[in-house]
């Protein structure tokens, strides 16, 4: 073999040699059998491409890749550990190479399984409509089958007046594909779409000399470029497609139909401030205007497009006028401009009148269509979110007091801080005292002021839809909400009169347990505040409230935390019908169950008439967004069942999603016992210091997937309040024990069984929809858990009876669930099942590879050179790990 050095784990470049995943069969890796035929007849067939790609030494690397990737299948089962297996490779095939060269090839095997983890993701992109059903249950054309006579087809329509769905795209570090890994993805899921050979195999020689890490950290407005490509390319087709499919099926016209937002866009990055220092003003106002623009790029492409066919008498002057005027808009602004949506629509109405009148609607739908898009997108593009963690506003309040102490006596911060908690927010809502940025030497106060009076520039130029809700994160009591209405009031025009009119939502987020089980009190405190009620009055008496998944896992459990935000759904529901609030639930859910993501259709369509359900509000996040929306296809597919889902539960609440008293108690019963269980695993004084020492957590900072610090707060030590739940549940995917997604579950479903109650509990499983869903969503976690790579920590000193705790609870909910649904874990799901048996397959010697260099940082003699070597190697595994799970995070 020839002599080279080791390659940093920041290179792009890569030695190539097919391989051929074997059919062996163990516990964790299956092959693709049965409905993943085509997947996999098509994976195999463009892999064997790479064979003729001109890169050096390709016979050599791929031939012991395809060794070592068969020594992983069967050494795990004989026992053996990553260390092991690594080790006996190298004496069987590389006896002859020095240390250098054996793992330099270790990091030649890590890069080229990324790319089979790309191929694999674009042929599953590629293949998306015969693999799915697009116009079967849940789409727009079944839904319109459904509802086939007038009454139903009149009460759909009356739904769809007050419905909307808005899917939020945040800049939460779970995407691993740096961006031109993502458009290659995307051009070779459609060559291989058009099977044009000689197209897939140059995108597969670019995929090996492209870099699959970013080298330095993205900052805040890089990650709104590298969303907003999803923005412009596949959500401006999708929505518009679906809303005007939808209406025409019920004979409504798109252009007057009174809920254009019917689906709508929001967006975190740039205007998500929670715990990254380094999304300010500047930055909120350059991504609203990137917005903006990209908005007006899409109409400008598409009334050329309209010019080349309206040419008639009278429609082409108008047209020609909105091109010009558009055009104006975003590259001239001095000159004759639209300054806003309105105005452009008025123009396009008058242009389809004259169509209409006098050339007999020729090429109608296409300005229709046209007419829609701007409805739907303003000048906005995307609603741009801005949030902040409750404490820092408190923080600031504190420093205003203080400036204020020489003028109000009483606002001296310690007498302030005894007031009781009506008081001081009457003290807040009530003052009409300007705050101004200049008056403070303080650094980040400054930059909240200027925050919040970026809010109304943004307004005035993209419109009240462009930034209108302000998110507050660990929200705990209803002061904390009227700090952030204070604010407001006293930042800008606003300042004149406390009474005056905030174009703003204040949304608080529950969290933690806590917070989960005391925010319906903390909802009717504000509810009624006079000042509060005033400013709801004045916002059509509509709250939104953000309920976080991510966190409450971590701090509750599965089973606990998706019961208390189910609770407290119902519960806030109670409240605001009570005090004639229309309230609007926005979800926080992440892409793996462990974080409130799996089936986001089935959850919906489980919402009880107990839940108030006027509207979908849901985060898309990171890899979330590439696997489920990359696509013309795969998003049209995924929003029409979303919507569907919601329509349906609002529709039609007789179905499976109901609970009556008894079953309430049982879920009481189940998520309690979950909830203890789990509190036994995380008051465990192991269980910090596993995380830190033995999983790759320490190492997110260093992917540079983000713009956003890994962890809470300055502190040297890692605390568990200090843990981000991304990084938390991440790292627990890397050692493919996903115990967010699953632990609690086995051991509350066997005690309820052992007092006498799984009959109760099975009966339940089988008829309640939410019930159902939430432990199928658990079954993918198991699915994706292999605690065969990690079984060298069975009997480790200080992490093996943790270790055990882990494992116990995994067999265990395995057994349990397996023996409730009466099959094997998603049997019934068999395309999502096999679909993941394939992606474990092709990433188990990449998994092997990480253990092996964790393994080896267990060692204390190590020399800084090789601990560094060990410490690239887990960190450029982690790229593909992830990636090959595409919701891992």
């Amino acid at each position: 073999m020839e002599k080279c050095k080791i390659i940093a784990p920041m290179s792009g470049k890569i030695v190539f040699k097919v391989f051929t995943l074997s059919k062996t069969r163990n516990r964790h890796t299956r092959p693709a059998m049965q409905i993943n035929n085509n997947v996999a007849l098509l994976y195999h067939t463009y892999n064997s491409l790479f064979l003729s790609l001109p890169f050096r030494d390709i016979e050599e690397t791929g031939t012991l890749l395809a060794l070592f990737a068969q020594e992983c299948r069967t050494a795990y089962g004989k026992g053996k550990t990553p260390e092991g297996i690594v080790e006996t490779y190298w004496q069987e095939y590389m006896e002859a190479n020095d240390a250098s060269e054996r793992l330099n090839m270790l990091f030649y095997f890590i890069q080229y399984i990324e790319r089979q983890v790309v191929l694999f993701d674009s042929v599953e992109d590629a293949l998306f409509e015969q693999m799915h059903d697009v116009d079967g249950r849940g789409s727009v054309k079944h839904l319109l089958t459904r509802f086939d006579d007038a009454a139903k087809r009149t009460a759909l329509t009356d739904a769809l007046r007050q419905y909307s769905v808005r899917l939020v795209l945040t800049a939460h570090p779970t995407q691993f594909y740096p961006g031109n890994v993502l458009g290659i993805i995307n051009d070779l899921g459609q060559e291989i779409r058009d099977n044009k050979l000689e197209n897939i195999r140059l995108l597969l020689m670019q995929l090996g000399k492209t870099a699959f890490v970013n080298r330095e950290r993205p900052s805040p407005y890089d990650e709104a470029i590298r969303l907003g490509w999803y923005l412009e390319n596949v959500f401006y087709e999708a929505l518009p497609d679906i809303v005007f499919r939808f209406l025409r099926g019920l004979n409504q016209n798109p252009v007057d139909f009174e809920n254009p937002k019917l689906l709508t866009l929001g967006f975190w990055p740039g205007g998500d401030r929670d715990g990254n220092p380094f999304v300010t003003a500047d930055i909120t106002r350059l991504v609203a205007t990137r917005l903006r623009e990209g908005a007006l790029r899409g109409y400008y492409r598409d009334i050329r497009s309209l010019k080349r066919r309206l040419t008639f008498r009278g429609v082409e002057a108008c047209i020609a006028t909105a091109e010009r005027k558009i055009y104006n808009t975003l590259y001239n602004p001095g000159e004759e401009q639209y300054n806003s949506c309105q105005e452009l629509i008025a123009d396009l109405r008058e242009a389809r009148l004259i169509l209409v009148d006098e050339h007999d609607g020729l090429f109608l739908e296409d300005l229709d269509r046209f007419i829609l898009k701007v409805r739907i997108f303003g000048f906005y593009f995307a609603s741009l979110d801005i949030r902040q963690d409750s404490r820092r506003h408190t923080e600031v309040w504190g420093h205003i007091l203080a400036h204020w102490q020489d003028k109000f006596p009483w606002y001296k911060h310690d007498r302030f801080e005894d007031l009781d908690e009506n008081t001081r927010m009457e003290r807040l809502l009530t003052t009409n005292y300007a705050l101004d940025e200049n008056d403070y030497a303080d650094v980040f106060v400054k930059e909240t002021l200027r925050s919040f009076r970026c809010i109304a520039e943004i307004q005035k130029e993209n419109g009240e839809s462009g930034c209108h809700r302000y998110i507050i994160s660990n929200c705990q009591s209803a002061l904390n909400v009227a700090e952030v209405l204070a604010l407001a009031k006293l930042t800008g025009a606003n300042a004149k009169s406390p009474d005056e009119q905030i174009n703003l939502d204040i949304v608080p987020l529950f969290e933690t347990i806590d917070d989960l089980a005391a925010c319906p009190a903390i909802m009717e405190k504000l509810y009624t505040n006079p000042h509060y009620a005033r400013h709801l009055e004045n916002r059509s008496n509509e709250q939104h409230i953000m309920l976080g998944f991510s966190d409450g896992t971590k701090d509750g459990g599965y089973l606990r935390a998706n019961w208390s935000i189910y609770r407290a759904k119902t519960e806030l529901t109670r409240v605001s019908r009570q005090y004639g609030i229309k309230v609007v639930f926005f979800d926080g859910r992440g892409g793996p169950p462990g974080r409130g993501g799996g089936n986001n259709t089935s959850y919906y369509a489980s919402q009880g008439a107990d839940i108030e359900n006027n509207a979908i509000q849901v985060t898309i996040q990171g890899q979330t967004v590439s696997s489920t929306y990359g696509t013309l296809a795969a998003a049209k597919f995924n929003i029409e069942r979303l919507l569907s889902a919601g329509l349906m539960a609002r529709l039609d609440t007789s179905g499976a999603a109901g609970f009556n008293e008894a079953d309430l108690k049982l879920m009481d019963e189940l998520a309690d016992a979950a909830y203890q269980d789990y509190l036994k695993l995380k008051n465990n004084p192991a269980f910090v210091p596993y995380l830190e020492n033995v999983t790759p957590l320490k190492w997110y900072g260093d992917t540079n997937i983000a713009s956003r610090p890994t962890k809470r707060g300055d502190n040297q030590g890692l605390k568990f309040e200090d843990l981000r739940a991304i990084p938390f549940v991440g790292a627990w995917a890397q050692m493919k024990q996903i115990v967010p997604g699953y632990y609690g579950v086995g051991a509350a479903l066997e005690k309820l069984k052992t007092l006498g109650k799984g009959k109760a509990v099975r009966d339940l499983y089988t008829r309640n929809l939410f019930f159902r869903t939430l432990l199928e969503n658990s079954m993918q976690s198991l699915q994706k858990s292999n605690f065969d790579v990690t079984r060298h920590l069975e009997n480790h000193k200080e992490y093996g009876v943790f270790w055990h705790m882990l494992y116990e609870e995994y067999q265990r909910t395995t057994e349990a669930l397996s023996d409730l649904s009466g099959r094997e874990l998603l049997s019934d799901n068999p395309g999502s099942r096999n679909s993941i048996a394939l992606r474990e397959n092709i990433v188990l010697p990449l998994i092997t590879i990480q253990q092996f260099a964790l393994q080896k940082l267990q060692n204390n003699k190590l020399t800084t050179s090789q601990a560094d070597v060990y410490r690239r190697l887990v960190l450029r595994a982690m790229f593909g790990i992830i990636n090959a799970a595409r919701n891992a995070a």
